[in-house]
């Protein structure tokens, strides 16, 4: 399998890293489906990705670490409050001579999403908003855990769901976003026990992990479902959508999660 292989399906699709700055944008029709435009890549942003990239990957190294929790910003997402748009579960893997980032992303212009296993170089190619990088280091007890589950296509599995939302509500089955199969995917190594989406959700309830709470109105809600195929909110309580409080899966809220709950480091910003 080499770096850019799709874990859960052989089929080659082309991809894009989506934010919750599509939020902002799709509500309007003439910015509808701007995440799917084709954009050549300019030299220099290819060279200032990979740079970052062998930055990253010396940071990592020197870390001493086996397994990192590793995240992007990929969009602007200031309107928000948030810094990093994507994360991944990255691994130093001695047979491919470096690191490997395994992440969800999903397929442009559709509602499914799928694993990948890339190098950082692929990693930060993806459309980056500010060269930096947020990193968590997971306790040794933690990284043990993860690192053959990750190496493992079969194991590495198990949590993936392929209905693809970007705003998925983190206490329903019903769709998975990229931070939440990386964080479900922490609690399945963090105890064994686990076997499904379900037994991880109660878990990280039970632990006070604690979702991001957005405030986004009616019109911008009806905007991004009419807009797009990757945002829905039908998984997400009556209440709290007519309340405008949509709760997902954020990096912030995964980072805070790992360090408060003892898994794992306060973040590092790598530059």
């Amino acid at each position: 399998m080499t770096p850019t292989t799709p874990i859960w399906t052989r089929v080659r699709l082309t991809f894009t890293a989506l934010a919750l700055a599509s939020l902002g944008a799709i509500a309007s029709p003439a910015l509808a489906g701007q995440n799917c435009e084709a954009r050549p890549l300019r030299t220099e942003a290819v060279a200032q990705a990979l740079e970052l990239a062998s930055r990253v990957g010396d940071a990592l190294d020197a870390s001493g670490a086996r397994v990192v929790l590793l995240a992007r910003a990929g969009r602007n997402l200031d309107e928000w409050g948030l810094r990093w748009s994507h994360m991944g579960i990255a691994y130093r893997d001695d047979a491919a001579g470096g690191w490997l980032v395994v992440h969800k992303l999903n397929a442009c212009g559709m509602s499914t999403g799928n694993l990948f296993r890339q190098g950082l170089g692929p990693f930060f190619l993806d459309d980056v908003y500010r060269h930096e990088a947020g990193m968590v280091v997971p306790t040794p007890a933690l990284q043990a855990a993860l690192l053959p589950l990750l190496k493992d296509d079969a194991r590495v599995t198990t949590l993936q769901h392929r209905p693809y939302n970007m705003v998925a509500f983190p206490w329903s089955t019903r769709y998975q976003q990229s931070n939440q199969w990386a964080l479900e995917t922490l609690a399945m190594a963090a105890e064994p026990g686990i076997v499904d989406r379900a037994g991880a959700q109660a878990w990280l309830r039970f632990k006070g992990y604690r979702p991001t709470v957005l405030n986004i109105g009616p019109m911008k809600r009806l905007g991004a479902r009419m807009g797009t195929a990757h945002i829905a909110f039908d998984d997400h309580p009556d209440a709290d959508r007519y309340a405008d409080r949509i709760a997902t899966v954020t990096v912030e809220s995964v980072f805070g999660f790992v360090a408060s709950g003892g898994l794992g480091a306060p973040m590092q910003v790598l530059r």
